[in-house]
């Protein structure tokens, strides 16, 4: 379950919070949300600080006079607005003029950092490492306590994970160090595998299984990141999972045409040209086109999924049409012909169920199950729906699950991570979310405002205590019925432990059943004006 209630109290600190790196000695370009500057843990000498100025008035530079340079692939960023204040202008292009030889790293929002690097990277995953190399003249920036060798002049480190507010989720991240190195003459650093493309470093740790931080935490960053190389990169994954590659191969191919590299896994040293580590994240579950080059939405994420599971929804398509000859094939050859007249009732059958409006129940299995759902079933029929109950699993293929959301009209399911499945619908659709006490914030925040934008008519029905299984546990009287959100604000332990997995729901089905008719008679009025708009 989404950890929304830690996520509510301490996003209000987003715009003070800034994270520090405490162990470099090197000289580092960090861009925060004041802009880039350099900073030196301990500086030795007043002539490298002197350097120090005058390097940085050379890189910075480019943002006084020119904001609209554009030396890489990376110009496409732009700055984020985070919370309440924005610090700096949305299409202020941050680390746009990184140059050859620079680390330049954005950590000017609260959900993420972001580093970028240009230049000859190479990897080395048993140090957990990524080594930028530099030949030639480095303003003579560098750091006096190097050895013999090649010498160490910038030093980073970022845990590529989109919840950066969240310590306890990045306390299990693994941690990148980035560092860049003057390459002296003579020394020669190998590279196993050469690419000619950027890559993209990540991690698919922290709360990777549950599918609501699969698309929030991953899937829409990385859209959000990599979708305008058009597919002219490779993905390279810390904390590999293979079942998430297998699971998400088809969104994968999408956005790479290159195999993903298990970091930790591999061995070799890949080399690559551009690298970003890490990945931007705009908002639950959404895409802000302000932010994004060609003003990208979260409508263009959807039809990149659409391209995706096209192909394996065909194959299944066939699949079952094939079976469905086979069987009849197999009935008529053990039963006499059957009557011209009832084929023409089984076929008129087909085409009136065919013309109704479909409803999907997305059913839940353990706590928050509708109880009288069977009931919901023979209303929703009667209303005048086309009804399917889909229970997927964690086994349960993904193209199968949007395949039978993008083909229906309505959609209703009880707040939980698999309302993330309102991403797979057609805007235009109805969303209709049953809201259990005490998690009236989540469902609004995490799916009701992120289903609008997408486009989709969402309907909200917040259950009353006589319809929560807690009616029988509790007095009346208690503050579990009359003000869940007193006790929620105790903590996430007494949410989870009351709200989440202690309570399931019986629906007033009188009362429910005015959502039902709205949505019914929004779906008719919708298809009269698709017709009223053909017919001229």
């Amino acid at each position: 379950m989404v950890r929304y209630h830690r996520a509510h109290h301490q996003w209000r600190k987003g715009d003070k919070h800034m994270e520090e790196d405490e162990e470099s000695q090197a000289l580092i370009m960090d861009c925060g949300t004041a802009g880039c500057y350099f900073k030196r843990t301990r500086p030795k000498l007043l002539s490298l600080l002197l350097l120090s100025l005058l390097s940085c008035s050379f890189l910075l530079a480019p943002h006084l006079f020119n904001s609209g340079s554009t030396l890489s692939l990376f110009d496409s960023f732009r700055v984020e607005k985070e919370g309440p204040v924005a610090h700096m202008d949305a299409n202020t292009p941050m680390c746009s003029s990184i140059s050859n030889g620079t680390i330049c790293c954005d950590r000017s929002s609260i959900r993420s950092d972001i580093c970028m690097m240009k230049g000859d990277i190479r990897t080395q995953s048993a140090s957990s490492s990524v080594f930028l190399y530099i030949s030639g003249e480095t303003n003579g920036i560098i750091n006096s306590g190097d050895e013999e060798g090649d010498k160490e002049i910038q030093h980073d480190k970022i845990k590529p994970y989109t919840r950066k507010w969240e310590k306890s989720v990045m306390d299990g991240i693994d941690e990148l160090d980035l560092i860049a190195k003057k390459l002296q003459s003579g020394n020669n650093h190998h590279c196993d595998v050469m690419h000619d493309v950027p890559a993209v470093f990540f991690s698919t740790g922290g709360y990777t299984g549950n599918v609501y931080h699969e698309f929030n935490d991953g899937i829409l960053p990385l859209f959000i990141t990599s979708q305008h190389f058009n597919r002219k990169v490779v993905f390279v994954i810390l904390e590999y999972h293979s079942w998430w590659i297998l699971k998400y191969g088809d969104v994968l191919s999408q956005l790479s045409d290159y195999p993903a590299i298990d970091f930790n896994g591999d061995k070799r040293t890949h080399c690559f040209p551009e690298a970003i580590v890490g990945l931007r994240i705009h908002d639950e579950l959404a895409v802000d086109s302000s932010l994004m080059e060609g003003s990208k939405s979260i409508v263009d994420f959807r039809n990149l999924l659409d391209q995706a599971y096209l192909p394996r929804i065909m194959g299944l398509i066939q699949d079952e049409e094939r079976e469905a000859h086979e069987k009849l094939v197999h009935k008529l050859s053990l039963s006499p012909r059957p009557s011209e007249t009832s084929t023409k009732m089984e076929k008129g059958v087909q085409e009136d169920q065919s013309e109704k409006p479909k409803l999907l129940i997305l059913s839940r299995n353990g706590s928050r199950a509708i109880i009288n759902e069977n009931l919901l079933v023979k209303m929703a029929e009667k209303i005048g729906f086309r009804v399917e109950v889909l229970r997927p699993d964690r086994t349960t293929e993904m193209a199968k699950i949007y395949r039978a959301l993008n083909s229906s009209d309505v959609m209703i399911g009880v707040h939980g991570a698999a309302m993330t499945h309102f991403l797979f619908m057609k805007p235009g659709s109805v969303f209709i979310q049953v809201i259990p006490l005490g998690t009236e914030w989540a469902a609004e925040t995490y799916y009701g405002e992120p289903a609008r934008k997408l486009g989709l008519k969402y309907i909200g029905y917040e259950i009353l205590p006589k319809e929560s299984s807690l009616y029988d546990k509790y007095d009346k009287d208690d503050p579990v019925l009359r003000d869940p959100k007193s006790v929620t604000q105790k903590g996430w332990e007494y949410t989870k432990t009351i709200y989440l997995d202690g309570q399931n729901v019986r629906l007033n089905l009188g009362r429910f059943r005015k959502r039902l008719v709205r949505a019914y008679n929004y779906y008719n009025a919708k298809m009269n004006q698709l017709v009223h708009l053909q017919s001229q």
